[in-house]
């Protein structure tokens, strides 16, 4: 081939490239930049607004009553507020895991994901913290818990459970924030440049603020790209320590059925586990409505039901591995809590768990419904919901039934306890909606540098 000819032919490579790239934009752009939202998004917005209301309303009777309106008791002292707390930072892993650690082993099937489950943690971190907040009584008192310098020396009790939440969930929620607004920045600057090519002056000025002087140069690229990996390197650790610390919450106490050495590994693969059944929740009604099934391809969809597979086997084996530890130790105690949880009166709550974590996801072994959208959704949803069962399983059985049988209760959750959580589902749906409308879904600059455009022009060299 001539030079001239290879001079033409890489220059109609490039042509391709830009139109490709200028289709990815289009493409994820037009829902935020749509005049009017769709229908569709109306409809979820009112919808989880109002759950949102029942909320808050729940919020305003707990803090001018008190927590007597929950259905929490001396015996079951942690009930729906710690099992909604650690649901929800399981929601909120698949972020990290998919940001950071996919990102470090180079898995670009992450970037049409990466963008919502940063957003997804975010949220989910901000609900799970209004559970032990409120669950002291007196949020008013939170910045006690801060280790600040005071005049009468006092400060917090290190040894106390809550003390090692407010440093796990303010660490996780910091790095998630830092990681999740990193790689908004590129993406930003393309809705400032779009923005103000159409005379759009206000938002143009906003995503202008917010994109902090993005040229797209090759400085800003060499300094973003520095700035992401540092910050998935600090993140990958969180994967693991923050569940762990939670755990820790319960392994570390005496009671039977929590003070087990599994909890740490058996909390982060069922956070992994959850979180990434509820990026599928959220992204596959999404890729449908709004016409992106070419970005978040099937491919993308499968390799995401293959994780949820293997970490539900790994959620299944931490159920026997307790199950045979309990009958193997000899402890009485521990026997009775296990036994309990299967056969007592919270029967129904233990097979609603084994059945959703352990037996749903062996339905992902078949590729055919792997590339179901519809049963994956079903199949995700059975997920999210036994891993809540799981949480409530670990809290509420050993708590009711523990070591002296005149203390035994069952627990009943009132209306106050389920306002409170479907208040905290409308406030995650509620800003996961916003942020879908205004900010680019899905990582812009990501999408394009996995492209193979991006790369067609290596070949000549």
């Amino acid at each position: 081939m001539s030079s001239a000819e290879a001079t033409a032919e890489g220059g109609h490579d490039k042509g391709k490239a830009r139109e490709a790239f200028r289709a990815v934009t289009r493409d994820i752009s037009w829902v935020a930049e749509a005049p009017k939202p769709h229908k569709a998004w109306l409809a979820a917005l009112a919808i989880s607004s109002a759950m949102l209301m029942v909320g808050l309303y729940s919020i305003y009777v707990l803090v001018t009553t008190g927590i007597g309106v929950w259905g929490n008791s001396n015996t079951v002292g942690w009930a729906w507020d710690i099992t909604n707390f650690v649901w929800w930072i399981g929601i909120g892993h698949a972020g990290t895991l998919i940001s950071a650690v996919l990102y470090l082993t180079r898995q670009t099937w992450r970037v049409s994901i990466n963008r919502a489950a940063e957003a997804m943690t975010i949220f989910a971190v901000m609900c799970a913290g209004l559970f032990p907040l409120l669950h002291t009584g007196r949020p008013w008192f939170a910045f006690w818990m801060i280790p600040h310098p005071n005049d009468m020396g006092m400060w917090p009790q290190f040894r106390s459970p809550l003390m090692w939440d407010v440093f796990a969930v303010s660490t996780y929620a910091t790095t998630s924030i830092l990681f999740w607004y990193m790689g908004l920045v590129p993406d930003l600057a393309t809705f400032r440049d779009r923005c103000a090519a159409r005379g759009q002056n206000l938002k143009a000025l906003i995503y202008g603020i917010f994109s902090l002087g993005w040229r797209g140069s090759a400085r800003n690229w060499h300094r973003y790209e520095r700035a992401y990996l540092i910050l998935a390197g600090l993140a990958t650790p969180l994967v693991f320590s923050v569940h762990s610390v939670v755990s820790f919450d319960f392994a570390t106490s005496q009671l039977p059925g929590w003070h087990t050495t599994i909890f740490p590994p058996y909390f982060v693969a069922g956070a992994i586990f959850s979180g990434f059944a509820m990026v599928l929740t959220l992204m596959l009604p999404l890729r449908h409505l709004f016409n992106l099934k070419h970005i978040i391809k099937e491919s993308h969809v499968e390799a995401m039901c293959k994780i949820m597979l293997a970490t539900g086997m790994m959620v299944g084996l931490a159920y026997a591995t307790e199950l045979f530890i309990a009958w193997y130790s000899g402890n009485l105690y521990e026997r009775f809590a296990f036994a309990n949880r299967a056969l007592g009166p919270f029967w129904w709550s233990y097979f609603a768990m084994v059945g959703c974590n352990v037996l749903a996801p062996q339905f992902f072994w078949s590729q055919k419904i792997r590339r179901s959208p519809v049963i994956i959704f079903v199949l995700c949803i059975f997920i999210n919901i036994g891993m809540w069962f799981e949480r409530f399983v670990i809290i509420a059985t050993s708590l009711a039934r523990s070591f002296l049988p005149a203390q035994w209760s069952y627990f009943s959750p009132t209306r106050y306890d389920v306002g409170l959580f479907v208040g905290t589902l409308g406030l995650f749906f509620t800003l996961f909606l916003l942020f879908f409308r205004y900010v680019p879904v899905i990582a812009i600059s990501e999408v394009k540098g996995a492209m193979p455009e991006a790369h067609a022009g290596k070949e000549h060299h």
